[in-house]
């Protein structure tokens, strides 16, 4: 499933491309008709994202709600686009590009107040400059739940996803089975400021970037196109750091991996 970085990205991408004049909308596959219809024509003001969640406002109060999901993806072609291929839930087309959504797990219209609905749903976003960290540091700190399933709840915390749950539990240190109310606030303060850093890293460069220079280097990365990772996707394969194997492990239905050496506590 995409992480923060990519929803954040996607909005700063639609921003540039669409905002500040009409786009048409239309929804191909049928499933997106009356939704597609209420903004087509219409100026898109601003694309921007929280957590997981893209969100598309138009002129008139009007918003386009988006959550990819597994296998949702947007696919941006040159004008004329051609005829629609496979199922489009959201074709949109602007002055000079277009982009086609495809396998959303939602696509939606929202007013304000369902945003801010949505918004007080989630757990702060580190990609947002208003994000308060004091709100998901309130939850772990009472919380009797591991720490590497609380990074991962969405109302703890939003836009954090596989990826940098278990890469950012590795660089400082902490075992994903430790309750967050054992937690201290000088380790939770360091893993939010590291997950800030992190994913804007993710936004500006498309993918995510976890490994420290002095341990980019050895075995290559779990696929050809993605950077390395600490222990993501290596069970059983040495720590980069330590070179005990990688451990595998099951937690809340998502695999995790951790380093049972320098993640003992």
């Amino acid at each position: 499933m995409p992480e923060g970085h990519t929803l954040h990205r996607l909005a700063r991408e639609h921003q540039a491309r669409f905002a500040g004049a009409p786009v048409r909308v239309f929804s191909p596959q049928g499933r997106f008709l009356a939704g597609a219809a209420a903004v087509d024509g219409r100026v898109l003001e601003r694309a921007d994202a929280y957590g997981k969640h893209l969100l598309h406002h138009y002129e008139g109060g009007r918003i386009v709600h988006v959550h990819l999901g597994l296998y949702g993806k947007f696919t941006e072609l040159p004008l004329p686009m051609g005829e629609p291929v496979g199922q489009v839930r959201m074709r949109m087309i602007g002055a000079e590009v277009g982009t086609d959504l495809r396998g959303p797990t939602a696509c939606e219209i929202y007013d304000e107040p369902q945003v801010r609905a949505l918004e007080r749903r989630l757990g702060p976003d580190p990609l947002r400059t208003d994000a308060d960290p004091d709100r998901a540091w309130r939850r772990i700190s009472k919380s009797q739940s591991a720490i590497g399933a609380l990074l991962m709840d969405q109302a703890v915390l939003a836009g954090v996803g596989n990826v940098y749950r278990a890469e950012v539990l590795f660089r400082h240190g902490i075992h994903p089975d430790r309750p967050g109310a054992k937690l201290g606030r000088e380790e939770w303060d360091a893993i939010w400021g590291d997950l800030v850093a992190l994913m804007a890293v993710g936004v500006d460069a498309g993918v995510m970037h976890v490994v420290r220079p002095e341990h980019d280097r050895g075995a290559p990365s779990y696929a050809v196109d993605r950077p390395r990772t600490y222990v993501y996707r290596r069970a059983g394969e040495p720590c980069r750091v330590c070179g005990t194997p990688v451990l595998h492990a099951v937690m809340k239905g998502r695999n995790l991996f951790w380093c049972p050496t320098c993640q003992l506590a």
